[in-house]
């Protein structure tokens, strides 16, 4: 079997024998039910396979879909003039660099429908590329836009930079309306929608689909697909790993599966790390390995964002469906950009509950954003997990809070900005990647954290204090009951009281006291 890793040309998947899960009836439902629309999905989710896939169809090549659902339902097999744009393949440093790659694909349509000396601007040429693909070929024009938010993301944190590309693509994409007489399709497709006061705010004839439950998964893979195309894959890694079948596929399960782009829809596997899985017979973190979100890091930290409050984001609709450009919230970007989820919904309020959507994105993430938010190195991340866990599956809380001392009294001025923000998120981070190794709660109200600790032989209940006193922390720990649930626990509890002080700028002391 060959999987289509990086794929994103139909004919070369479909001539050269890649496996491919046959999207092409919501094509066609796509395709039928209206003209305009506008899709956002997380990178290597397929966006550009399915834009190619739109491209093949619209050109006819009917021999391509032979043994797919739509050789049933299309009966015309018609082409149509087809303009693409690509957005996704440079560096958009400068507004020219923008101009420059809309003048390369301007200059390459005009070729095939002419151009006139009074079209100057880019919209003005899109606008007459548009009229005479229609005159020429008798046939309205199928447009096709890929990544068309590629700009607008790179610029992110650059304001000025942002307006220009705004103003560009605000203008260019809008003749979509302007020409609707002579197009018959377009879709833009992308990772974030930027609304409002935006590239979109005058194009109202877009239907965005993101979030359609008829569509959900026109992109990505469903469980029912997996066992459709891959049982024989399946049972090899099942072999591969030592285990059986149930197993991997549970496994697969909490690393892959999670994504939900609207509440009540089935859940969406990330297709590029199933592949890789399935190809390479390993399990890994393939979809945050080959991309960084650097500027997802510059939005939390420009908005002093609590990342405690990761996975108890409630947002509304309107906040998750649309990046206002002029907003420092950055949870809309998070989201769209797959790093969280949908995870429940309140009907009567209209507010959706977010979370990681599995173990892969909520590792890699956490894995990431440690070593920006602690001195923790990069490639030091392993050795510092291992060590901490090391600790506590011995039974050595002292060690443990020596080395969590060792670790704020590394931290310069320039990472701490404001101290208990700083404070509290360290501390996630911190726990939030021993819990990868152990089961770890938390529970946050106004800054304090209260944490446990559990391992198959020990189980540890923290309360850490910003300037007070270990024996607060301990006092507050026995007064609220914070061990009560464990004092019958065969298992050894340990209860730890800790003070921070923004004097010091670490860990001033510790307590523990065995129960």
């Amino acid at each position: 079997m060959k999987f289509p890793i990086g794929i994103q040309n139909f004919e070369k998947l479909r001539n050269d024998g890649y496996v491919y899960v046959d999207k092409t009836a919501l094509l066609y439902k796509l395709v039928n039910n209206g003209s305009y629309y506008f899709l956002s999905r997380p990178r290597r989710f397929g966006k550009s396979l399915l834009i190619s896939t739109l491209e093949s169809y619209f050109s006819g090549r009917k021999e391509l879909f032979r043994g797919l659902a739509i050789e049933n339902l299309e009966k015309d097999w018609e082409e149509y003039p087809i303009l693409h744009l690509d957005l996704n393949t440079a560096k958009y440093d400068s507004a020219d660099a923008l101009l420059n790659v809309l003048n390369d694909v301007l200059s390459n349509w005009e070729a095939t429908y002419g151009t006139s000396p009074t079209e100057v601007t880019p919209e003005l040429r899109f606008k007459g590329i548009i009229r005479r693909a229609w005159e020429r070929t008798g046939r309205r024009v199928v447009i096709l836009v890929d990544e068309y938010d590629k700009p607008m993301l790179q610029a992110i944190g650059n304001e000025g930079l942002q307006e220009e590309y705004r103003n560009i693509l605000k203008a260019f994409y809008s003749v979509l309306k302007t020409q609707d007489r002579y197009i018959r399709f377009a879709l833009l497709t992308g990772v974030t929608k930027f609304g409002k006061v935006s590239v979109f705010s005058d194009l109202n004839n877009l239907d965005d689909i993101s979030m359609d439950s008829r569509y959900i998964d026109i992109c990505g893979i469903t469980e029912a697909e997996i066992h459709e195309y891959f049982e024989e894959p399946l049972h090899g890694l099942a072999a591969k790993e030592g285990t059986d079948y149930d197993t991997v596929c549970e496994r697969l399960r909490q690393m892959y599966d999670g994504y939900h782009f609207e509440t009540g829809t089935p859940g969406i596997y990330n297709p590029f790390s199933l592949l890789n899985t399935l190809d390479s017979m390993k399990f890994g973190d393939y979809w945050f390995e080959t991309g960084t979100p650097s500027f997802l890091v510059h939005l939390l930290k420009e908005a002093d964002y609590d990342l405690n409050n990761l996975q108890e984001e409630q947002v509304s609709a309107d906040v998750l469906n649309s990046i206002d450009s002029m907003s420092r919230n950055p949870i809309p970007v998070i989201y769209q950009s797959g790093y969280l989820t949908i995870k429940g919904y309140d009907k009567e309020f209209r507010i959706y509950r977010l979370g990681f959507p599995n173990m892969e994105v909520e590792n890699g993430f956490i894995r990431y954003l440690l070593p920006l938010y602690t001195p923790v190195e990069e490639n030091g991340t392993d050795f510092f997990a291992a060590s901490f866990i090391s600790d506590v599956r011995r039974g050595n809380p002292e060690s443990f809070m020596e080395r969590l001392q060792s670790l704020f009294a590394d931290t310069d001025y320039e990472i701490t900005g404001k101290l208990e923000k700083y404070f509290q998120n360290s501390m996630y981070l911190v726990f939030k990647l021993l819990g990868f190794y152990a089961e770890v709660e938390r529970r946050t109200s106004r800054g304090r954290i209260d944490i446990v600790i559990q391992t198959a032989d020990y189980v540890y209940v923290m309360e850490l204090k910003l300037d007070g006193t270990a024996d607060d922390a301990l006092r507050q720990i026995d007064e609220r009951g914070y061990a009560d649930p464990f004092m019958s626990d065969s298992r050894h509890l340990y209860k730890i009281g800790v003070n921070f002080s923004s004097a010091t700028r670490g860990i001033e002391e510790w307590k523990i006291k065995e129960a």
